[in-house]
């Protein structure tokens, strides 16, 4: 339970990890960089590295409880969207959660016609305005390692956007190309004064996109080509993959195929995010975020299993399994209640030989810790044919679920999605530990789901521009192969073709509560595993922690990027 008093913060004990060190993690666990690491699919959220777990010595229990009341004393800035339910647009998703709006902050959008754009449709550029937050007005006390963060000489992306976007309601078309820098006092170098430009002229194709206006909208287009690259600096980056997506929104409105738009031959979105490339592996490792949500999720459920000594611990979607290695480890060196038995199963529905390789890394690691260990696969054609009886369940044991960004590709599909809820909810796990993308991309409304997606992947690419400064190689690879077929199936497909899609922790709240579950508070332990990843990081600073309701939002520099909720339920089915 998250406490503004660190030292009355009762920590639970589980021992561990005493470094935090990836590479003495693979060697230990077999999971080596290179050629095994390799040769599997990789999700962009699959990997980690290690960091220590709470010893059981009382002498390092009040060590750590006063680092957190030194830190206590730093209040970092934590931002508000004022106008977040207007943005909590969840299209077919939210059609299977049957809530009370009055009841809930979910509201179903109103189907707006395109001719209401700008006026209508680009109010919510307003609530970007000013987004320095406190969560329901209070700020929370999260202790922080390193808080005193570095000064820019620029602008953040999110101030650009911001800036352009109060620019071009302000504006028309032909004063955006007329006067091409009218915001430049306001901004702190040419080079952020070009990129207010730039993004004013892709809200103001966007505008034109939107009001079906396409001939207007290939002129800006052309403008965005010449003053946006693939190779600049974040914000040319991207307004160039958005300025992609806007070719081919246009070309799937028209039916032409154009080079930059149909023409472009793009890899399927959901599959460019599962790549073979060791790229993938370098972008986790110097990227703390998939990190943080790993080593805080895993501490979550190590404080939620702390008086078992049976755990089954079911993993949606184990990957690599890297996240178990961290869970056996914690497991392994507890003293308290000393684990008897720890078993895992993964669910699948497809890549069943990798996650038997996985399986077999795992066991012989556990055989090096000398733990108990046993290793199931749940192995389905379709989600909709998991059964409880699949599993293999013991009355004695405490069951733990672990979805890492898994449910957000159930969101085009909410009967799979619903029916694996409800199969989890049948065998009565003790809590249900999720992490997903912190932004609400679902919208059925074009310009507000484009402008929620410019917002999101601004931090994205801000974040990698700074963590991966010394490796551009790689952050190019990531950005083209990644990001690119996600920003364009996210801002030009429609209904079923559209297969990313987002939404925000307001919305998985009032979808799990439909179910019966019950949001749980996480333990300062877990938000110490995060502030511990983020001091390994020379940009852990610019990355902020805020608590919504009673799940961790990540950010970097305030603007959402990550959320990281628990959750129990409060009686079987």
């Amino acid at each position: 339970m998250l406490s503004n008093n660190p030292q009355t913060e009762q920590f639970h004990s589980c021992g561990g990890l005493d470094e935090y060190d990836l590479e003495n993690l693979e060697k230990k666990s077999g999971f080596c960089e290179g050629e095994k690491w390799g040769e599997s699919d990789m999700d962009m959220d699959s990997f980690g590295c290690g960091v220590d777990f709470f010893g059981d010595c009382s002498a390092q229990i009040d060590q750590q409880q006063q680092q957190f009341a030194d830190f206590g004393n730093t209040i970092n800035h934590f931002y508000h969207d004022v106008t977040h339910k207007n943005s909590l647009c969840a299209d077919e998703f939210l059609k299977t959660v049957h809530v009370d709006s009055q009841k809930s902050e979910l509201i179903e959008p109103e189907k707006k016609g395109a001719d209401l754009f700008p006026s209508a449709s680009f109010e919510i550029l307003n609530k970007y305005r000013g987004r320095c937050r406190r969560l329901n007005g209070e700020y929370m006390n999260i202790p922080r390692y390193d808080a005193e963060c570095k000064v820019s000489c620029g602008m953040s992306v999110e101030t650009i956007i911001q800036l352009a976007a109060e620019k071009f309601i302000q504006s028309d078309e032909s004063s955006v190309l007329s006067h091409p820098y009218r915001s430049s006092m306001l901004c702190h170098t040419e080079e952020d004064s070009e990129g207010v430009q730039l993004v004013q002229n892709l809200l103001a194709c966007a505008d034109k996109v939107g009001e079906k206006q396409y001939e207007r909208a290939r002129n800006l287009l052309l403008e965005c080509d010449r003053m946006s690259s693939p190779g600049g600096n974040p914000v040319q980056r991207l307004v160039f993959y958005f300025t992609e997506a806007l070719y081919e929104k246009i070309d799937r409105e028209t039916g032409r195929i154009t080079p930059k738009g149909l023409g472009k031959k793009i890899e399927d979105p959901l599959q460019a995010l599962k790549s073979p490339d060791t790229t993938l592996i370098t972008f986790h490792k110097v990227l703390p975020l998939s990190q943080i949500t790993k080593f805080a999720g895993i501490q979550a459920v190590v404080d939620g299993v702390a008086e078992a000594r049976n755990v089954h611990f079911i993993d949606l979607e184990i990957r690599k399994g890297i996240q178990c290695t961290i869970l056996m480890q914690a497991l392994a060196a507890r003293s308290e209640n000393p684990i008897e038995h720890l078993k895992i199963t993964a669910v699948a529905i497809k890549s069943k030989a990798s996650i038997e390789e996985t399986g077999r890394q795992l066991t012989s690691f556990a055989q090096s810790l000398d733990l108990k260990f046993s290793f199931n696969i749940v192995m389905v054609e379709d989600i909709l044919d998991l059964k409880e009886d699949l599993f293999d369940l013991d009355e004695d044991e405490a069951i733990a679920v672990y979805a890492a960004h898994t449910l957000t590709n159930m969101i085009g599909q909410p009967d799979q999605l619903e029916h694996l809820i409800r199969i989890i909810k049948s065998m009565n796990p003790c809590m249900m530990v999720v992490t997903e993308v912190e932004a609400n991309c679902n919208s059925p409304i074009f310009v507000e789901r484009f402008v929620e997606a410019l917002f999101f992947y601004g931090a994205c690419f801000e974040s990698m521009a700074e963590c991966m400064k010394n490796d551009e190689k790689h952050r190019c690879i990531a950005e083209r192969t990644c990001f690119s077929s996600a920003i364009r199936n996210m801002v030009a497909a429609e209904g079923e073709d559209r297969k990313i899609r987002h939404v925000g922790i307001s919305v998985w709240r009032a979808f799990f509560t439909h179910f019966g579950f019950e949001e749980m508070e996480l333990s300062m332990s877990a938000v110490y595993q995060a502030n511990l990843v983020v001091r390994n990081f020379t940009s852990g600073s610019s990355y902020t922690f805020d608590i919504d309701g009673k799940s961790l939002i990540i950010g970097w520099k305030g603007a959402p990027v990550s959320s990281l909720s628990a959750w129990k339920f409060q009686c079987p089915m």
